[in-house]
């Protein structure tokens, strides 16, 4: 019951950050995309190459209309992509384009920040509409935000957790790494941290239960030789974490790593029936 509510409040983490982010993130790798659910908030992070990329919404009834296109900032953003939006094939709206007023916009979230340019909110009838992304040479990074409804489930926060160091690295030309500064990052990383010593702590307490008296049940099996190299493994785990995909695995493993450091007590060799504490 207490490892249980020691998760509440780093969980709560997590759903407290998640309204900075609004969108739910989406990497396009296709020129055409139909939008589901189209009030919910999403982000469609794409790049041109060299075709536009299409948007397409099929309504039955009226609803709210939020498009709102964006880009990564960077010094060789060249603020020219444009989003025209279409009624059943009429313009309706254009956003962006090279002659629009671009500003900067920092999404705490993600720790990132945007070049942004106008958007369009409007309740309108049933229908189809199409949403064209385009450039002049059609070869820049954009991120195309459709529905205003914030709409975040466990799947959608595991997505999250997947998506955004890729955007990181590809999308802002940034170092993953730079998502420790975000507590849903550093969240992440308490949470995972958490389960790693729930799960040590758990095994090392069936072990003394139903191996008491022999090897494999003691308190402490590692000395400090062993300790330091599980000091070692915590901290280059985690390193190669949150420098690439920020696997939960390796943040999993590289706490376990540190509890076994912390607790001089390693799952490996109290299976094996192994004990260095005092070599």
């Amino acid at each position: 019951m207490k490892s249980k509510l020691l998760l509440v409040p780093l969980f709560a983490i997590l759903f407290i950050t998640i309204p900075a982010l609004a969108h739910q993130p989406r990497i396009v790798d296709s020129k055409d995309t139909i939008v589901l659910n189209p009030t919910v908030s999403k982000a469609y992070y794409g790049k041109l190459s060299g075709d536009s990329h299409t948007y397409t919404i099929n309504v039955t009834e009226a609803f709210n209309l939020y498009v709102g296109i964006l880009m990564p900032f960077y010094e060789e953003s060249k603020k020219d992509v444009s989003a025209e939006i279409y009624k059943e094939g009429e313009s309706i709206q254009v956003l962006g384009g090279k002659s629009a007023d671009w500003k900067n916009m920092f999404e705490f979230f993600g720790q990132s920040t945007y070049l942004k340019s106008g958007e369009y909110k409007e309740r309108v009838d049933a229908g189809e509409y199409t949403i064209i992304v385009s450039s002049p040479n059609n070869d820049s990074k954009y991120a195309l935000a459709i529905g205003e409804t914030e709409a975040f489930n466990g799947n959608e926060i595991i997505n999250a957790l997947r998506v955004i160091p890729e955007l990181k690295r590809n999308f802002f030309n940034e170092s993953p790494l730079s998502f420790v500064k975000s507590p849903f990052g550093w969240g992440y990383i308490l949470i995972m941290y958490i389960l790693a010593f729930v799960f040590g702590l758990l095994y090392r307490y069936i072990l003394k239960t139903f191996a008491k008296g022999t090897v494999r049940g003691v308190n402490n099996n590692i000395g400090n030789y062993d300790r330091t190299i599980r000091l070692t493994i915590w901290l280059g785990l985690l390193i190669w974490a949150i420098t690439t995909s920020w696997s939960p695995w390796l943040l999993f493993f590289s706490g376990f790593a540190l509890f076994e450091a912390l607790f001089s007590w390693c799952g490996f060799y109290a299976t094996i029936g192994r004990n260095t504490c005092h070599s």
